[in-house]
């Protein structure tokens, strides 16, 4: 079946930085199954904030074996949620929750005695410390590197969480700051995270020898740093990124829609949500097939509308579909059928989607 939103309670929020806090929730026993996690997942927060319903992404930063389910929520500008977070939300209070997807992570076995490597910058930690603890917890033999940059200390979110898990892992856990707004007594601690970074930082790490890499932050940075490990030889399938915004967010979109009522060819949707179905016709320059279903009154999961979070994914049965972009959906994904329905327009005369297919 589809999924859908759920009222969790609030249980905790921390604050971690001065811009930063945690929010822990309490999952009642009948949605702990719906509610349980891999490391590097996401769950999506809807709130209704004056007159907007504001869905947004997050990335769970506790690891399963913790029995928690917290994420981290940093104030950006403009960001209503964010700031609602920041200055309002408190423990006792409700939020509409989407049960936790994503696959930004790698299989892990107990017998594996591998080399991680992780860049982070900002709030990009939030995933990959969940990767982190959840890695070096399960695979006894494996190490990990993290290098993450930040303006300064007393922006570095879980500064403390991660130097006692320096402590506990003294041999498999190695912690890089790269701090670009303040001075440090090591040159290699000092900048930003770019190419020249990245060609100084092979002196303390192997990148031939890494066997995963995990990369989460600002665009640029990621983009980096990938094209970087994979001008070196890296195989691009060690490579793991997360985006939290959609490339070129601010550009237009590349599609632009006629009006509805122009003519054209148009196909027949269907869509299933839920062990129901109902058809609606679209153009093929029209809406993508999301926002012609909400417009007919279907409530969907969506959230980002950019290619980014996946909530709106699903398997498309028959017909053809066009995405725009598609940053969130892994390769075996696409080949299977799935679709980004916020991206999507047909093709062909029919089209069946399936909300329910997961």
């Amino acid at each position: 079946m589809a999924v859908h939103f759920h009222k969790l309670k609030v249980k905790e929020v921390r604050q971690e930085t001065p811009d930063c806090v945690s929010i822990a929730f309490s999952v009642p026993g009948e949605l702990k199954k719906d509610f349980e996690f891999a490391q590097g997942q996401n769950i999506t927060v809807r709130k209704k904030i004056g007159d907007d319903d504001i869905r947004r992404s997050y990335s769970i930063c506790s690891a399963p074996y913790e029995n928690e389910l917290r994420i981290a929520v940093k104030k950006v500008d403009g960001g209503k949620f964010s700031a609602y977070a920041n200055t309002e939300l408190k423990a006792g209070d409700e939020l509409d929750i989407l049960p936790p997807t994503g696959k930004f992570n790698t299989n892990l076995e107990p017998a594996n005695c591998k080399q991680y490597l992780a860049f982070a910058a900002g709030s990009g930690i939030t995933p990959v410390i969940s990767i982190i603890k959840t890695t070096l917890q399960v695979e006894s033999k494996s190490s990990f590197t993290l290098v993450f940059g930040n303006k300064g200390r007393s922006s570095i979110i879980f500064f403390e969480e991660l130097e006692g898990l320096k402590n506990r892992y003294l041999n498999r856990f190695n912690f890089i700051n790269v701090l670009s707004r303040e001075k440090t007594d090591a040159p290699i601690n000092s900048g930003r995270i770019n190419s020249d970074k990245l060609i100084e930082l092979n002196k303390l790490v192997d990148y031939k020898s890494t066997d995963d890499f995990f990369i989460c932050g600002p665009e640029e940075m990621i983009f980096c740093v990938k094209d970087f490990l994979e001008q070196r030889g890296i195989d691009k399938k060690k490579i793991h990124f997360e985006l939290f915004t959609t490339p070129g967010q601010k550009k237009a979109s590349l599609r632009k829609p006629q009006a509805a009522s122009s003519a054209g060819p148009k196909s027949r949707i269907t869509i299933k949500l839920d062990g129901r179905s109902f058809d609606f016709d679209l153009g093929f320059d029209n809406d993508c097939i999301l926002d012609a279903a909400l417009k007919q009154g279907a409530d969907l999961p969506f959230a980002c509308k950019g290619g980014v979070c996946c909530t709106c994914k699903a398997k498309l049965l028959e017909g053809e579909v066009e995405m725009e972009v598609n940053w969130g959906l892994e390769q075996d994904e696409v080949e299977q059928g799935f679709i980004l329905t916020c991206q999507s327009h047909p093709k062909t005369e029919k089209v069946v989607v399936d909300f329910d297919i997961k």
